[in-house]
C-alpha cells in the first residue's frame, strides 16, 4: 500500500439478492464491475467465517470454515446441483433492504442439502470434493466432527454439551458419534467444498479485474469454537472448557461499563512454547482467502483487557501484557513479507506504537473522530495523517457519515462544516468522502452506505449490543450513474485511480 488508492468497504452480507442474504453470486460479480468502472483498487469485506449467536462475523465457530450462507444458490442451479422447484416458496425474509437470520438459516438447510446429495451422486464433482478434503484435513475433519456434534446436542455452546466426555474429547465417544453423525459431518465437510469453490470463482475475477481483496481476521475466537474444544491448552479455560478470563475493552467515553466481549484469552505461553504454530497456520489460511489482511484489536497484541470470566460489565478487567513483536517476527520468518493492515484504534498507547512501528504495518485512521474534538488537535484529524496509513471515513463499527453528522453537536457540526469546505447544499456524505479521498494517506476506503448516502438505520454494528447488527444490505439499483460519477471523479481528482 505505498502508492494512492482507494476502495470501498462492504460484507457480502450486505449485496443484494433474492434469498434473504449476500452470496457469491452474481451480484457480488456486478460489484466487483462497479469498482473496477469507478477505478477503485480494493475491496474490503468482513471475516468470512461461519457466525453464531448474534451474527457476529467476530464470533465463530471456526477460524477457517467460511459461512455458508454465502454459498449461492443461483449458481448451485446453474450447475445443476439444484432445480428452481427447490427454492420456490422458500422463505428467506420479506425486508430486501435488511436480513432476518433466523428465516435465512431456517430456510437454507433443507435446500444444501438437497444439494449436497446432488454432488455426491456426480462422480466428477464428488472425485473434485474428495481432493478439497484431503487437502484440508488439517481443520475440516474436526470442524465438522465439532458441528455435527453440536447439532446432535441441540446446537447448544459447547460448555453445555450433554455428554461432557464429547466435549473433553473422550476418544471413544468421539468415535460413536462420528459413526452415529457420520451423514451430518460429510454435509459439513460437503458445504465447505462450495463454500471455499465459489469464494476462489469470485476472488479470481475480481483480481483478474484489477481489485485486490481486503480481508478481516478477528483477534479473538468464540467460547463456542472448534478450536477451544481441539487445542484447550491454548486457552485460559477452567476442566470445562469455560473461560477463566474473557476479552473485552475498558470503560470509556462511548461506554460506561467498558464492551465485554466474551471470548476466551489466550494462553500465549503455551502459543510461544509452540513457537506460535496455530497463529502461523491460522494467518497462512487467510492468505489463501485475501490479497490483504486487515488484524482486528491489534492493541491486545501489545495489551489485552482480561476481564474474569463470570463478570456481566468489563469494569473489572485490567491490562496484560500481550506477545508484542516476539509473535509477528516468527510470523514473518514463517510466511515472509505481508500485507497486513493493523486495526490501532481505540486506547492506543506508546506501546502498541511501537510494536506497530517494529511490524511496519499501516495503521487506521477514522475521519469522524477527527471532529469530536472542535480544537484542531485530534490525534484523528485529517492534516496528521501520515502516508503509511490507511483511512476511512469510519468502519462497520460506526456510524454511517449521516446518523454520525446528525448526532454531533451545533459546535462540531459548524467546524466540520469549515474544516471540510462543505459547499451549499452538498449533501454531508459527499463533502465528507471529498475530504477522505484528499488526504495523505496512501488508502482511503469509503463505506458502501456513506456512497449510497444512506441514513443512520443503514449502520452494520453497534458494539456491545446484541440482536439488531450485520443486518444491512444494499438495494438492486442503489447504485445510480451520479454516484458512480461522484466516486469516480474524486477517485480521480486525488489520485487514487487504478489504471
Amino acid at each position: 500500500m505505498n502508492k494512492r488508492a482507494s476502495g470501498v468497504l462492504m460484507h457480502i452480507t450486505s449485496l443484494p439478492g433474492d434469498y434473504g442474504i449476500g452470496s457469491f453470486g452474481q451480484a457480488a460479480y456486478d460489484f466487483v464491475d462497479f469498482l473496477k468502472e469507478t477505478k477503485q483498487t480494493y475491496w474490503q469485506i468482513l471475516p468470512l467465517t461461519t457466525t453464531s449467536y448474534g451474527d457476529s462475523p467476530y464470533q465463530s465457530f471456526s477460524a477457517v470454515a467460511g459461512n455458508t450462507h454465502f454459498i449461492d444458490l443461483d449458481f448451485l442451479i446453474r450447475d445443476k446441483f439444484l432445480t428452481k422447484a427447490d427454492v420456490k416458496g422458500a422463505d428467506f425474509g420479506s425486508d430486501p433492504e435488511f436480513i432476518d437470520y433466523a428465516k435465512v438459516y431456517e430456510a437454507r438447510r433443507p435446500i444444501l442439502e438437497k444439494a449436497v446429495k446432488a454432488i455426491l451422486a456426480d462422480k466428477k464433482e464428488a472425485k473434485k470434493f474428495e481432493a478439497f478434503k484431503t487437502k484440508n484435513v488439517n481443520w475440516l475433519a474436526d470442524y465438522a466432527d465439532f458441528m455435527a456434534i453440536k447439532e446432535h446436542f441441540d446446537n447448544k455452546a459447547l460448555q453445555d454439551w450433554d455428554d461432557k466426555k464429547a466435549v473433553k474429547r473422550d476418544e471413544a465417544t468421539l468415535e460413536k458419534l462420528r459413526k452415529e453423525l457420520a451423514d451430518v459431518i460429510t454435509y459439513h465437510q460437503v458445504v465447505q467444498y462450495l463454500f471455499f469453490s465459489q469464494w476462489a470463482e469470485l476472488k479470481a475475477y475480481a483480481n483478474k479485474n484489477g481489485i485486490q481483496i481486503i480481508g478481516d481476521m478477528p483477534i479473538y475466537i468464540s467460547a463456542d469454537s472448534v478450536e477451544v474444544w481441539t487445542q484447550p491448552h491454548l486457552f485460559k479455560l477452567d476442566a470445562e472448557c469455560k473461560p477463566r478470563y474473557i476479552a473485552g475493552v475498558p470503560p470509556d467515553n462511548f461506554s460506561a461499563t467498558g464492551q465485554l466481549w466474551g471470548n476466551p484469552i489466550y494462553a500465549w505461553d503455551k502459543h510461544k512454547a509452540e513457537n506460535y504454530a496455530w497463529w502461523v497456520f491460522r494467518i497462512q489460511e487467510s492468505f489463501k482467502l485475501y490479497d490483504y489482511l486487515r488484524i482486528d484489536h491489534f492493541k491486545g497484541f501489545s495489551d489485552f483487557w482480561e476481564i474474569p470470566g463470570g463478570d456481566e460489565t468489563a469494569e473489572n478487567g485490567k491490562w496484560v501484557p500481550g506477545p508484542g513483536y516476539d509473535l509477528f517476527k516468527v510470523v514473518k520468518e514463517e510466511l515472509g513479507d505481508l500485507n497486513i493492515i493493523a486495526e490501532d484504534l481505540g486506547n492506543i498507547d506508546d506501546k502498541t506504537r511501537k510494536l506497530l512501528a517494529d511490524c511496519g504495518y499501516p495503521g487506521m485512521k477514522i475521519v469522524q473522530f477527527g471532529f469530536y474534538d472542535t480544537t484542531g488537535n485530534s490525534i484523528d484529524i485529517p492534516h496528521v495523517y501520515t502516508q503509511h496509513s490507511v483511512a476511512y471515513t469510519g468502519t462497520h463499527d460506526n456510524e454511517v457519515i449521516n446518523g454520525w453528522y446528525d448526532n454531533l453537536t451545533q459546535e462540531q457540526r459548524d467546524y466540520t462544516d469549515a474544516y471540510i469546505n462543505r459547499r451549499q447544499g452538498e449533501p454531508i456524505t459527499r463533502a465528507l468522502l471529498r475530504t477522505l479521498f484528499a488526504t495523505v494517506s496512501n488508502t482511503a476506503i469509503a463505506t458502501m452506505q456513506d456512497i449510497l448516502d444512506k441514513p443512520e438505520n443503514s449502520r452494520t454494528n453497534f458494539p456491545n449490543t446484541v440482536g439488531e447488527n450485520w443486518k444491512w444490505r444494499m438495494l438492486p439499483g442503489e447504485i445510480t450513474v451520479d454516484k458512480k460519477e461522484f466516486l469516480t471523479d474524486i477517485t480521480e481528482r486525488y489520485n487514487r485511480g487504478n489504471k
